[in-house]
């Protein structure tokens, strides 16, 4: 029988049992109109190259979201072992609970919350198979060739480390390679998306860059402010990320990046990757979120930057996701709408994007549909990904 999250204790007595989210088949299957040899070139395309995804939460939620701050105290997100196995990703860039990590309280980012939730998902890792901890190169190598799923684990925002530039040697040390800056909330090291005052990188910031560039952990923009964003791009020594985003100028909210902010990106070699949170990477030709109006933004950027600097991050997890922001509203802030911008139709899911099951066969698919090369599509499946770590992670 294939492991099933914490499979090593009992449910009920070692831990509160809830009724989580399916992996398969939560929502009807995107329909995707290729033809057969369509299909077979994307299929064949997923199978033979390293696929990663720079920002996912692969993950089972409650299924009733609303439990999900009780389901988050008990320190367990229960991993999509079964749906892992199915997605055909080589990486996920697993941010685990980010800003709904309320293990200890009702806010998130505390320190001891963060470290618990580190340890726990890889004391679960430890006893399967199926997937393991990504810390090198060698690592995704190694799970591509063996077939496994790698997790790369991140923090999309660096708010747990205070003050003190050593935690960040600390969570290196326990496992994490990414990190943001800010999320959505300013912090010691620079200003979020949601901020009226756009503060930039702060001193302590700029330190905590350079921290982050000898320790070799791969920085995340992604909810930062414009400002900040652009100073952690003229401060950094190696590539920047921004992991899950989109273009200002085919959405106009706070939560996407305008072009200075996407071409600072990419000068330092560094990739974007295009977001699917429900109701952000929208556009006007397609303003009912769907894989087409994630796809508006992939076109926009590769012309703006170039399609070896844009990759996906399409930020899905297992479960109600648009019931998670009606949840954690209050602490998520993800800037997808503002006073006196764009009007659009609510959806349930993005058709195409729902759960990271699905994610990658569907983006594959509609790459070739749009008529992409081989060597495009496997670039942007992972390839450009791989680049930019490979400086990132090799300290000489």
């Amino acid at each position: 029988m294939s492991y099933r999250s914490y499979g090593y204790l009992t449910p009920g007595e070692d831990f509160p049992e809830f009724e989580l989210a399916p992996e398969f088949g939560r929502v009807p299957p995107y329909e995707d109109g290729l033809a057969a040899a369509e299909r077979s070139r994307a299929e064949r395309l997923l199978r033979d190259n390293i696929v990663i995804s720079l920002h996912d939460h692969p993950v089972r939620f409650p299924a009733d979201m609303r439990q999900t701050p009780e389901y988050n105290r008990t320190g367990r997100q229960h991993t999509a072992f079964a749906g892992l196995r199915a997605s055909g990703m080589t990486v996920v860039f697993d941010n685990m609970m980010d800003g709904t990590a309320c293990v200890t309280g009702n806010a998130p980012w505390r320190w001891l919350d963060v470290i618990t939730d580190l340890g726990m998902r890889q004391a679960d890792l430890a006893h399967q198979d199926d997937v393991i901890v990504v810390r090198n190169l060698a690592d995704i190598e190694y799970a591509h060739r063996t077939g496994k799923v790698g997790l790369l684990f991140g923090l999309e925002a660096a708010t747990p480390i205070e003050n003190e530039i050593d935690r960040l040697d600390v969570l290196y040390g326990l496992g994490l390679r990414q990190i943001g800056i800010a999320y959505s909330e300013a912090n010691a090291l620079g200003s979020g998306l949601n901020e009226t005052v756009d503060g930039g990188l702060t001193d302590f910031g700029r330190r905590a860059v350079a921290r982050m560039n000898r320790l070799g952990l791969a920085i995340d923009i992604s909810h930062s402010s414009d400002r900040t964003g652009l100073d952690v791009c003229a401060a950094s020594q190696r590539p920047v990320f921004m992991t899950h985003a989109g273009a200002r100028a085919v959405w106009d909210t706070p939560r996407m990046k305008p072009d200075d902010v996407l071409r600072a990106v990419a000068e330092t070699g560094g990739v974007i990757g295009m977001s699917a949170a429900p109701h952000t990477t929208l556009s006007e030709a397609h303003p009912r979120h769907t894989i087409l109006s994630v796809m508006d933004h992939f076109k926009y950027c590769v012309d703006l930057v170039g399609i070896e600097h844009v990759a996906f991050g399409p930020d899905t997890l297992y479960g109600d996701h648009v019931g998670l922001h009606t949840v954690f509203g209050h602490l998520l802030r993800i800037g997808a709408a503002a006073p006196g911008g764009p009007s659009f139709p609510k959806v349930a899911y993005v058709d195409g994007l729902e759960n990271p099951t699905e994610n990658f066969a569907n983006i594959c698919g509609r790459l070739v549909s749009d008529g992409f090369s081989d060597d495009e599509i496997a670039a942007v499946l992972g390839g450009n990904i791989l680049r930019a770590l490979d400086r990132v992670w090799t300290l000489s």
